[in-house]
């Protein structure tokens, strides 16, 4: 397993993050968003790029054309601030120190969570309508987004031993009501996002605990590996998203491995598309199949992987192939059992990580935590068959 000493140095990015600034939308978006008629189009557009929100660009690409033409205004606003989103957080990596960090509680906070109401417009931390301790809000995103953000955090302290999204206690900023119904949530490199969505394709997305948990654990990964978010490492990158969140979410719901569904993103489908997901961790590939959007292009086995430049590079696609076996791990040994594993070889990885070196560190967690009776005997062997079953390592 590859030591910290050998691993790649990280950079402090200069990026500068959302707070504070306007992220009001140009007056192009807006002429072009409203006269935007079902055959203006011409061809399907690939607007979405590298977006790091929840919703993939692939999705949304789709949604673009394939959108009632009432809705469209909002997908293609939806596509655009994402994207904007993107450039904001892209290269925001954290130094050493928050891998020495990792692992152990730090003498920093508690994690105190904030929720502010961004009044749908395009600009986050506008009022503030929650602290930690204050009384329930009456907003549903609000109060979901408050309670879901303790759940998550509660989880990695109890769970996992960690202080909080750095492991010092950072504050949980969580920003709803984003826009106007803006189809996504996204975790910016400070603070959480969330869109109400349109109401009829998508729900708002801070009344999952699914999302929250999946957009948070973007932040853990952030300060811990900070994989980089294209091919590989970004597929990585998304899959431990969707590792912690629906660990989180079997763990709130009182369910075991054998009773979760396995799903994600099916809490945000709106009434037109009730029964959806957006990935499916236990059958890659079947989580949606619909007019609207499209086919779930997701492999489970790495002769199926995706290799072209969409989704920049294929990280919400190919995500699938170690959500596989992460499921197929979690089957055997339970879901807190296999989590563990994974967020042991998380503090482990670097952020060029590849599909191969991470079955090599997961491995090696397994047979350490197995060793200091943390998992079960025959864990390593049980993790080393669910890589094969999926073609790992290739």
């Amino acid at each position: 397993m590859t030591s910290f000493g050998r691993r790649p140095k990280k950079r402090i990015s200069c990026d500068a993050p959302l707070a504070g600034r306007s992220m009001h939308q140009p007056q192009e978006l807006q002429e072009k968003g409203a006269g935007m008629g079902k055959n203006s189009l011409g061809r399907r557009q690939k607007m979405s790029g590298c977006c790091r929100g929840f919703i993939p660009p692939t999705i949304l690409d789709h949604l673009v054309v394939a959108a009632p033409v009432e809705t469209r205004t909002a997908v293609v606003n939806s596509v655009r601030q994402s994207l904007m989103t993107r450039e904001d957080r892209a290269g925001q990596r954290v130094g050493m120190e928050g891998l020495i960090a990792a692992g152990r509680f730090a003498s920093g906070g508690f994690a105190n969570r904030i929720v502010y109401d961004c009044e749908n417009k395009w600009e986050p931390q506008l009022l503030k309508m929650r602290t930690e301790g204050g009384p329930a809000t009456g907003d549903d995103s609000a109060d979901n987004a408050y309670k879901y953000a303790g759940e998550a955090r509660d989880f990695f302290a109890d769970e996992l031993g960690r202080n909080s999204i750095d492991n010092q206690g950072m504050e949980l900023i969580l920003n709803v009501h984003f826009g106007t119904d803006f189809m996504n949530a996204v975790w910016d490199g400070t603070q959480m996002i969330f869109g109400e969505g349109d109401g009829e394709i998508f729900s708002g997305f801070a009344r999952s605990l699914d999302v929250v948990a999946h957009e948070l654990a973007h932040g853990v990964t952030q300060h811990t590996a900070n994989l980089e978010y294209a091919n590989q490492p970004g597929a990585l990158n998304e899959h431990f998203s969707d590792v912690f969140g629906t660990a989180i979410t079997q763990h709130c719901l009182g369910q075991d491995s054998g009773r979760a569904d396995w799903l994600i993103g099916n809490e945000i489908m709106g009434p037109t598309l009730y029964g959806e997901a957006l990935r499916c961790m236990k059958a890659p590939g079947t989580a949606y199949d619909n007019p609207l959007l499209g086919k779930d292009p997701q492999p489970s086995h790495m002769r199926d992987a995706y290799t072209g430049p969409d989704d920049n590079g294929g990280v919400h696609i190919n995500s699938g192939i170690p959500n596989k076996s992460f499921y197929l791990v979690a089957m055997e040994i339970g879901t807190t059992a296999a989590v563990k594993v994974w967020y042991h070889a998380l503090q482990n990885l670097w952020h060029t990580a590849q599909f191969n070196d991470t079955v090599q560190v997961i491995v090696e967690s397994s047979r350490i935590l197995t060793k200091n009776k943390q998992t079960p005997l025959g864990t390593p062997q049980t993790v080393r068959s669910a890589f094969k079953e999926v073609g790992l390592p290739s």
